[in-house]
């Protein structure tokens, strides 16, 4: 490994769907980026995920170090001004939709179900509902 003070550059190839390129090419023009300068700040984040431990084996979720909501935020951000009350109605309205996907995925797996006896969800196994 080089120092960290190193500039010298280097070049990194990698193959991606030509939608996801479209996607990361609009995505960094609307941050006033170059491509190069969004995918190495994008990687960055990323690592930065998973150095500190908190990433989740396996996770489904396309940020599983944890930054989802931040990510959303500036993604709002880039596009529009909000205030506080708006921002909080956007980001609800995700994790809304996450949940009841969540639930469904786990419902489909048979690891939850819905109980009118116990008031709720409670896993398959019974650990959740007191019993």
């Amino acid at each position: 490994m080089g120092d960290s003070t190193d500039t010298e550059k280097t070049a990194v190839k990698t193959y991606v769907p030509t939608y996801q390129k479209e996607e990361w090419q609009s995505h960094a023009d609307r941050l006033d980026m170059s491509q190069s300068e969004f995918v190495r700040t994008m990687v960055q984040a990323g690592r930065r995920g998973f150095e500190s431990g908190s990433a989740e084996p396996d996770s489904p979720d396309p940020d599983p170090g944890g930054n989802a909501l931040e990510t959303r935020v500036l993604e709002l951000l880039s596009a529009d001004t909000y205030t506080w009350d708006e921002l909080l109605e956007a980001v609800a309205d995700d994790i809304e939709s996450r949940l009841d996907e969540t639930l469904e995925e786990l419902q489909s797996a048979n690891r939850i179900r819905y109980s009118g006896r116990h008031g709720g969800y409670t896993t398959v196994d019974g650990g959740g509902d007191g019993d």
